[in-house]
């Protein structure tokens, strides 16, 4: 029988662990970047726990004890710390799979607009409801890293990203819907309604999409700048 206290843990093992068998799938080795890829997903890990483990103490979201194994680092369990390299791990490779089976860059013609629409939508949100501490800190955020991006780093690869984000979020509502408490008796992770809108899409609260679309954007976009980056000549 299942021990529920593994739930959150086995969450993050499966969601790696095809992306992890298919890395090595000869055609499109993902393997190959991982020189580059863990640094890529380090150094985000490294905010967005610093960013967690802020907002744990503050009471802003929190964990239930019922589906955890009891490990803690600081305020935040271990299962929530692998979170920051699992889903990322699984998520950039996704983003590797499209670009190998969709050659054609169908959104590129269009990414400048998209980003221009988005980041006005998420300044817009964020100021109205400013008040609440998870809905204007991510939008504000997630605004400001793509201002940077599209103004001064200039990337050709926000399409795909864009993209491939959309095959991105059928996992996502999948996973994070079991963690916000779809189809188990309790959440896994709770938030405190105060703090984010009103409106969930199932369980899942409306502002983790853009949580975890400025976590992902921010693994590929150190990835794209590692491999592109010329190595001086000697």
């Amino acid at each position: 029988m299942f021990n529920e206290r593994y739930l959150y843990l086995s969450l993050d093992l499966l969601s790696i662990s095809l992306p992890f068998v298919y890395s090595f799938y000869s055609p499109a080795p993902f393997y190959k970047k991982w020189k580059h890829l863990w640094i890529a997903i380090l150094i985000p890990a490294l905010f967005f726990i610093v960013w967690d483990e802020w907002f744990t103490q503050m009471g802003v979201w929190g964990f239930n004890p019922r589906y955890l194994t009891g490990i803690y680092i600081g305020s935040l369990p271990l299962e929530e710390v692998l979170f920051f390299i699992c889903i990322p791990y699984a998520c950039v490779f996704t983003y590797h799979a499209l670009n190998y089976l969709v050659k054609k860059d169908y959104v590129g013609p269009y990414q400048t607009k998209i980003t221009w629409i988005l980041v006005a939508a998420l300044v817009i949100l964020g100021a109205i409801h400013y008040d609440k501490w998870y809905t204007a800190v991510t939008f504000f955020l997630l605004a400001a890293f793509l201002i940077i991006l599209t103004v001064f780093i200039k990337p050709d690869y926000l399409g795909r990203f864009y993209f491939s984000y959309l095959f991105i979020l059928i996992p996502f509502f999948i996973v994070n819907g079991i963690l916000t408490g779809s189809f188990i008796e309790e959440q896994v992770v709770w938030y405190n309604p105060a703090e984010q809108i009103d409106f969930r899409m199932g369980t899942i609260p409306f502002e983790d999409t853009f949580y975890g679309m400025l976590l992902i954007v921010m693994n590929v976009s150190i990835l794209e700048y590692l491999q592109k980056r010329k190595i001086p000549q000697a």
